[in-house]
C-alpha cells in the first residue's frame, strides 16, 4: 500500500480564509501487484476474470491496478465495500470514465451523471415496472414460440443465437409497439452493431476512425443507419391518432417531461433507445444461453424446473436464474470515478481521478457468502438468501440497470415456455467455458442442447 498527502486548493479568487482551506487528508491506496504496468493492462484486456481472480488470491479483497482505458484503478471484490461504493454520494463518486457512452452516445443514461442522471432515470423508470412489465409477458411468450417453431429435434444446436433473436424481437416490440419494415431494418442493424460495439467498448478510442474500413468507422456507419430509422419511427409514432394512449416505450418517452416541462431531444431519445436495445438484448440472451448450458448438465435441477413449469409457480425457476447469474456472471464489473478530493473506502482513502471497479464475478464466488462457489445450486436462493450486495448481476445503487425487472421477467417467461413445449436431453459433457464478447461473457460453444417436442 502507499500513503500520500493531498490538500484541497483554496478558492481561485480572493485571499483564502482559515475556514476555506480544507485540512490535509492522507491518501492510503490498497496494495498493488509487483507486475509491470504493461502486463497488468494486457492481462486485464485479454482475460479480465482470470487476471482479477489470480491477483485477488494474492492481494485480497481490494487492490490497485494500472489499466488501459480506465487508468489508475482500485479493484474491489468485497460486498461491503461494493455497497459503500454504490451507496456513496454521487457528487463524490460518479460515472466511470470513460464509459459506454463512447458507443451508445452522449444522450444515453450511461453518459449522464449527478442531477442529469437522476432526472433521466425518472423518465426511464415507468416503462420497466409494475403493470408495464406484466404487459410484456405475452410478447416474451409469443417470440419464444415463434423462434422455437423451427427447432430441430434430436440434434444438438446452439441456443445463444436463438436467444439473441428472441430478446431482440421482444425488446423491439416493447420499445416500438408494433412490427413492420422499420423493425426489419433494426433487426439487420442491431446484431452486428452490438457485437462490434461490445468489443470496442473495452478498447481505447482512437483519435481518428480511419474511415469505413476501420472498426470505429463501421460502428459510425451503423449509427447513421440507425439514426435514419429512428427518425422515421418517431415521425410515425407522433403522427399516430392514438399517440396519447399508446403504451410502448417510445411513445412513453415522447410524452414524458422533466419537472420543468421540457422533453428529451430526438438525439437523446435515439441514444436511450439504442441503450435499451443493446443492454436489453445481448446480456439477457447470454444469461439464457448459460441457463440451457447449466440445466442440461444438472438433471435434478432440470427435473424440478420441468415439474414447476407445468404449474403457475416460479420460485425454483427464479432461484435457478439467480444462481445462473451468480455462477456464470455475464457482466463482470461495474465502476465509478472519484470526483471528490478523496474518497474513503473501508480503510482506504482513494484520491481524485482514480477509478474504482467492483469485480462482480469475484463477488459472486466468495466463500464467505457462497460455500463451495463452483457448485451449481439454485437452493442457495430459496428461503434465506445472500445479502443484497453479495449478488449484483445488475450492478447497484443509483446506476443499477434500469431494465433489471424487464430482463428478469423475460428470462423467466422464456425458460418456462421452452420447458412447457420441449424436453431437454441431459449431458455429462464438461461445462462450456466462458467466451468474452468484449463487454459480455457467453458460453464458448453457444449453450448447445438437444431438445424434443413434448
Amino acid at each position: 500500500m502507499s500513503e500520500a498527502t493531498i490538500t484541497t486548493p483554496p478558492p481561485v479568487t480572493g485571499a483564502p480564509s482559515e475556514e476555506s482551506v480544507a485540512p490535509t487528508l492522507p491518501v492510503r491506496l490498497p496494495p498493488h501487484p509487483r507486475i509491470p504496468r504493461f502486463f497488468q493492462g494486457f492481462g486485464f484486456s485479454v482475460s479480465r476474470k482470470w487476471t482479477v481472480a489470480r491477483i485477488a488470491r494474492r492481494y485480497g479483497d481490494v487492490f490497485t491496478l494500472a489499466l488501459p482505458v480506465f487508468g489508475r484503478t482500485v479493484v474491489v471484490t468485497d460486498p461491503m465495500l461494493a455497497k459503500q461504493l454504490f451507496m456513496a454520494n454521487t457528487d463524490d463518486v460518479g460515472n466511470i470514465q470513460p464509459n459506454l457512452s463512447r458507443v451508445l452516445g452522449s444522450g444515453s443514461v450511461f453518459a449522464l451523471d449527478g442531477r442529469d442522471h437522476r432526472r433521466r432515470r425518472k423518465l426511464l423508470t415507468p416503462p420497466f415496472h409494475g403493470k408495464s412489465i406484466k404487459n410484456y409477458e405475452r410478447i416474451f411468450e409469443e417470440e419464444t414460440l415463434r423462434e422455437s417453431a423451427n427447432w430441430s429435434e434430436g440434434q444438438a444446436f446452439e441456443t445463444l443465437e436463438p436467444m439473441m433473436r428472441i430478446t431482440l424481437n421482444a425488446i423491439l416490440r416493447a420499445v416500438f409497439g408494433a412490427d413492420g419494415a422499420h423493425l426489419d431494418e433494426l433487426r439487420r442493424i442491431i446484431p452486428p452493431w452490438v457485437t462490434l460495439g461490445s468489443r470496442l467498448a473495452v478498447l481505447p478510442t482512437p483519435v481518428r476512425t480511419y474511415g469505413r474500413f476501420s472498426p470505429w468507422g463501421r460502428l459510425a456507419a451503423y449509427r447513421r443507419e440507425y439514426d435514419a430509422v429512428i427518425d422515421r419511427l418517431i415521425d410515425a409514432v407522433q403522427a399516430d391518432p392514438n399517440f396519447e394512449t399508446r403504451d410502448d416505450i417510445l411513445a412513453l418517452l415522447l410524452r414524458s417531461t422533466y419537472e420543468d416541462g421540457s422533453t428529451m431531444s430526438r438525439l437523446d431519445i435515439g441514444d436511450e433507445l439504442l441503450t435499451l436495445l443493446a443492454a436489453g438484448h445481448e446480456t439477457t440472451a447470454a444469461t439464457l444461453g448459460w441457463a440451457f448450458e447449466r440445466i442440461s448438465r444438472h438433471p435434478d435441477v432440470l427435473a424440478t424446473l420441468v415439474a414447476e413449469a407445468d404449474t403457475d409457480g416460479n420460485e425454483y425457476r427464479q432461484a435457478t436464474i439467480l444462481e445462473i447469474q451468480r455462477s456464470r456472471t455475464v457482466i463482470d464489473f461495474a465502476g465509478r470515478h472519484v470526483y471528490a478530493p478523496v474518497f474513503e473506502l473501508g480503510e482506504w482513502v482513494i484520491p481524485q481521478g482514480y477509478s474504482i471497479v467492483v469485480a462482480i464475478s469475484q463477488v459472486h464466488h466468495r466463500l464467505q457468502e457462497f460455500p463451495n462457489p463452483e457448485r451449481f445450486d439454485p437452493e442457495r436462493f430459496i428461503g434465506e438468501r445472500p445479502s443484497t450486495f453479495a449478488h449484483i448481476p445488475f450492478g447497484g445503487g443509483t446506476r443499477r440497470c434500469v431494465g433489471a425487472a424487464f430482463a428478469n421477467v423475460e428470462m423467466d417467461v422464456v425458460l418456462r415456455t421452452v420447458l412447457r413445449h420441449f424436453t431437454i436431453d441431459t449431458t455429462t459433457a464438461p461445462g462450456e467455458k466462458s467466451h468474452s464478447r468484449g463487454v459480455a461473457y457467453t458460453p464458448s460453444d453457444g449453450g448447445r442442447v438437444i431438445v424434443h417436442r413434448r
